[in-house]
C-alpha cells in the first residue's frame, strides 16, 4: 500500500532534521576549535610550513630508516670509506715490493688473520715470479656496488676493484667484484674477509 503525499513529506523532513543534527554534532568540534567563529583547522601542508618557519627545524612525518636499522647513517658512511681504502690498497702493487711493503698500506684496515693470507697469496711464488717477470705495476680504484647484508657488528659490501695495470706488454685495465666484509661498530671498522662476489660472503 503506496504512502499518502502527506506522510511523505512528514518522512522527507524527519530525514532532512535527521541528517542535519549528524552534522551538527560531527562538525561542531572542529568549528569551535581554538574558541574562533569561522576559523578552518589547518592543513598537513600549513602545519609544516608554520612548524618550520617558527623552529627552523624541517618537521617530519615518518621515522629515520635508521631507527629499524644496528648502524648511524655515520657508521655505514665510515664502514664504506673503509671498504673502498682497503679496496684500493687491494688492488695497488708494483713487482718491486715484497709482501711486506704490499701489506702495509693493509694492515691499519684490515684484521690481522686476513693480512696475513692476503700477505701469503701475495707471496706464492708462481704469482710472485710472474709479477716480477713482467715488471707488473697495478692501481686499484674501487666502486662501492651495493650492501649486500648486515647484522648488529658486520656489514658486507659488494664492490667492483678495477686495476690499471702497466706491464712489459703494455698497458691495460681489468676489474673484478668483491665481497667485502668489515666487522665493528659506531664509526670504527675493520675489514675481517674478502671474497669473489660470485662466491657469495654473506
Amino acid at each position: 500500500m503506496n504512502a499518502s503525499p502527506a506522510v511523505r513529506r512528514v518522512a522527507f523532513a524527519l530525514i532532512v532534521c535527521a541528517l542535519a543534527a549528524l552534522g551538527a554534532f560531527l562538525l561542531g568540534p572542529l568549528a569551535h576549535r581554538g574558541g574562533t567563529s569561522g576559523a578552518r583547522p589547518p592543513t598537513l601542508s600549513s602545519a609544516r610550513t608554520s612548524a618550520s618557519a617558527q623552529s627552523g627545524v624541517r618537521a617530519t612525518s615518518a621515522p629515520s630508516i635508521y631507527e629499524w636499522l644496528p648502524f648511524t647513517s655515520a657508521g655505514l658512511t665510515a664502514a664504506a670509506k673503509t671498504v673502498v681504502r682497503f679496496g684500493d690498497a687491494y688492488g695497488t702493487y708494483s713487482y718491486t715490493e715484497d709482501g711486506a711493503a704490499y701489506i702495509a698500506p693493509l694492515r691499519p684496515l684490515t684484521s690481522a688473520q686476513l693480512v696475513g693470507q692476503i700477505e701469503a697469496a701475495y707471496e706464492a711464488p708462481g704469482l710472485a715470479a710472474d709479477r716480477q717477470g713482467e715488471k707488473q705495476v697495478s692501481v686499484g680504484e674501487t666502486t662501492i656496488g651495493s650492501l649486500r647484508a648486515f647484522g648488529p657488528s658486520s656489514l658486507t659490501f659488494v664492490v667492483q676493484v678495477a686495476q690499471h695495470l702497466t706491464s712489459a706488454a703494455g698497458r691495460g685495465q681489468q676489474a673484478t667484484d668483491y665481497a667485502v666484509t668489515v666487522t665493528g661498530s659506531g664509526t670504527n671498522w675493520q675489514v675481517s674477509d674478502v671474497e669473489l662476489a660470485s662466491a657469495g660472503n654473506s
